[in-house]
């Protein structure tokens, strides 16, 4: 029985999906302005391992990714510069080029990492017309008012705004998380769609002016266009619970009556000497940087799965804090479990398995560790057991039946193979490249 953390209700729950063959999906994707870091890797590395824990399971999965390429201004105030027109301005070359650029450099950061795409992949720029409907419908029930600037959702006709991050709106502060804007019926009020100033570059009209959509419309809007109006789960960092999925709860309940998503699911952040690593605080490295060992934090190069096996080795809701001993110490780890791999195909099958050996238990305390909301450092462990195993018998210590030493490749190939990323998935979960626009 699969169970998973549902940050709306704060507790573990059984896993039940809407369609006991599909499970329907959407990761919060990247706002491509600039290369991704480690950070950022973090939470699709997190998505990738629900879509494996859910095909261990038998289940299909239709999965959504966004990618916003307009719209996500510089505050969550819904004020200063779209990051897109920033990075134009400052690397002198179009918006449409930057999208191109960091769009083409994140997906091959997912490959370098051995991250699976999601079936489909929703660039904000090719669904405007479904913001602006959504937008209109909202408007239209009462929740959208219009300012000088732009459109605006009134949290305070929505009774449950605050529900997902525990935000005591009544205690908040004018201005103490948002930038006051004196249209604004109230100060946490978030933009819906945006009137373009002159200067904009990106803009498209609408029944209220030339403008772009809020950022947190977006990801509503292409949830439902692809998934409907109630789907399985929604992830993505911690970082994004409030206020752009707080936002999406809004816009969607007040929009169909009542809740869009069944289960919320957030990965925990990395940090540098307990501080979140973040590009607005200048203390993030990218991938490139942790592979050719360049940035002056590193030490030394490391591997795309030396990465990948440090990030698993913590509980996804857990802290991963940065350092060069963590990271020597993974790679040391990970040496381990594939010099035990390797052995694997040097052991000749005995008559019978030694006394203590049980293979069947090992591949069930994987399946069990993983079930329980993805508990990765659980399943690694269990690997180094079956490290230990292998290791023995290699040294002439013990013996294995041919049908456990089949059993036994097949639990690492599964675990460590899929968990580990040691064997490239190429695709979706059918077979098919996902479908996205052109990037």
């Amino acid at each position: 029985m699969l169970k998973v953390y549902n940050t709306l209700t704060r507790r573990k729950e059984e896993f039940v999906p809407l369609n006991d063959k599909v499970v329907t999906m959407y990761s919060c994707g990247p706002t491509v302005y600039s290369y991704a870091h480690i950070g950022n890797m973090r939470a699709y590395l997190f998505m990738d391992s629900v879509r494996r824990t859910l095909k261990y399971n038998g289940y299909k999965l239709k999965g959504v990714m966004n990618i916003t390429d307009v719209g996500h201004l510089l505050s969550d105030g819904d004020d200063g510069e779209d990051k897109m027109e920033k990075a134009s301005r400052e690397q002198q070359k179009s918006v449409y080029e930057i999208a191109a650029i960091y769009t083409d450099a994140f997906m091959k950061d997912l490959a370098k990492l051995n991250i699976g795409k999601p079936e489909i992949i929703a660039k904000a720029t090719d669904h405007i017309n479904d913001m602006i409907k959504y937008v209109e419908a909202l408007v239209e029930k009462g929740y959208g008012y219009e300012t000088s600037d732009g459109i605006y959702f009134d949290i305070s006709k929505f009774r449950e705004y605050g529900k997902l991050s525990g935000l005591d709106l009544e205690g908040q502060r004018a201005g103490a998380r948002v930038d006051v804007n004196d249209e604004k019926r109230n100060p946490a009020d978030f933009a819906l769609w945006k009137k373009a100033q002159p200067e904009h570059i990106m803009r498209w009209p609408s029944p209220w002016s030339d403008g772009f959509p809020g950022w947190h419309a977006e990801c509503t809007a292409m949830g439902r266009k692809y998934l409907g109006e109630h789907f399985d789960i929604h992830g993505g960092g911690m970082d994004l619970i409030f206020p752009h999925h707080e936002c999406e709860i809004a816009q969607s309940v007040a929009s169909q009556g009542d809740d869009m998503v069944h289960y919320w699911m957030h990965n925990n952040m990395i940090t540098i000497n307990g501080t979140k690593m973040g590009k607005s605080l200048g203390n993030f490295i990218t991938l490139d940087e942790f592979f050719t060992g360049t940035h002056k934090l590193l030490a030394q190069a490391y591997t795309p799965m030396t990465i990948r096996f440090f990030i698993l080795q913590a509980h996804y809701r857990s802290t991963v804090d940065f350092s060069n001993e963590a990271l020597q110490a993974s790679e040391k780890g990970l040496q381990r479990l594939m010099e035990a791999i390797d052995a694997l195909d040097k052991i000749t099958p005995a008559p019978a398995t030694s006394e203590g050996i049980n293979v069947k238990e090992l591949r069930a305390k994987c399946y069990e560790a993983m079930n329980d909301d993805l508990n990765t450092p659980i399943v690694i462990a269990q690997l180094f057991e079956g490290a230990r195993i292998i290791n023995n018998i290699i040294a002439g210590n013990a013996t294995i039946s041919a049908e456990d030493l089949k059993d036994l490749k097949e639990t690492f190939h599964l675990f460590s193979f899929d968990i580990m990323g040691l064997k490239e998935e190429k695709g979706s979960s059918d077979g098919r490249e996902p479908a996205y626009g052109k990037v």
